[in-house]
């Protein structure tokens, strides 16, 4: 009966471990799926004529080809990245500094400004698109990058700032006391204790600044009419006509766009583990 028990209970267990692996098969399956539909449109030669291909029969790089040269995407991506790089760096420095400064300092008023940043984060953009293009009309950036980077700067602060209080507020106080006591001035401090050990929440809040800013497409058609200063959220509107659509390289510029990103966050995956290293070590 034991040895029966047994041998119900590893089939048991090994029914589980099989539906198990199904849905985490499924589950890939659906999220997977249409990056490869993307991948395998934008190699296929035969996405031109409007019919959709799962299995391409015949492959070419041609309307990766013309992505890179005749649409120039090339300008769009160093565009993108331009706002993108500006936008991680600023809206982190700021964040870093406003949450130390609320997880730290005791000051009046300090609990209404975490709520009005965090309801900040619950109006819809749609409702900030015509505020902002107003208000930078008046400081003279409209059609300009660093204008719309520093519109993306502005949306990511709020919840930069929610993000790393937390980080702030987890390092004790007692290791910041420790440093003055070794004659580290405020600056010192922050810089060579404190930076280091909220790294991993910069990186994620970097993570986070980087896909806004990347992707986003209605306060970069807003405030930007030179096509020369175009995004690639906004370069891939040169691909709908207003009687067809060209697929092929709609599918070739949005596999370029999606490169970046994944190397980014390749990158950002080993800065993350450096970061926790580089903290515990000085911690």
């Amino acid at each position: 009966m034991t040895a029966r028990a047994h041998r119900r209970s590893g089939a048991r267990l090994t029914g589980a471990a099989l539906a198990r692996w199904v849905a985490v098969a499924g589950v890939l399956l659906f999220t997977l799926f249409p990056a490869y539909f993307m991948v395998a449109t934008a190699v296929s030669a035969e996405a031109g004529s409007g019919t959709e291909v799962l299995l391409p029969e015949a492959l070419t790089l041609e309307k990766f080809h013309f992505v890179l040269t005749e649409a120039g995407f090339l300008l769009y991506l160093r565009n993108s990245l331009l706002v993108a790089l500006v936008t991680v760096v600023a809206s982190c420095l700021l964040a870093l500094l406003a949450a130390t400064a609320v997880a730290r300092f005791r000051f009046s008023l300090r609990t209404s400004i975490l709520v009005m940043v965090l309801v900040v984060q619950m109006v819809p953009l749609e409702a900030l698109v015509i505020p902002l293009f107003l208000q930078v009309r008046d400081l003279g950036m409209l059609n300009s990058l660093i204008g719309l980077s520093v519109v993306y700067t502005a949306l990511a602060v709020p919840f930069a700032v929610w993000m790393l209080r937390g980080f702030v507020a987890s390092v004790p106080v007692e290791v910041e006391e420790a440093a003055y006591v070794d004659g580290a001035s405020w600056g010192r401090m922050f810089w060579s204790v404190l930076f280091p050990l909220v790294a991993p929440g910069l990186v994620a809040t970097g993570v986070f600044a980087f896909i806004l800013a990347w992707n986003e497409f209605i306060l970069a058609l807003t405030f930007l009419d030179d096509g020369d200063k175009y995004t690639v959220a906004v370069g891939l509107r040169r691909f709908f006509g207003p009687y067809t659509n060209d697929w092929g390289a709609m599918m070739a510029a949005s596999t370029v766009i999606t490169l970046p990103v994944m190397l980014f966050f390749l990158a950002v995956q080993r800065g993350l583990v450096s970061g926790l290293v580089q903290g515990a070590v000085k911690g």
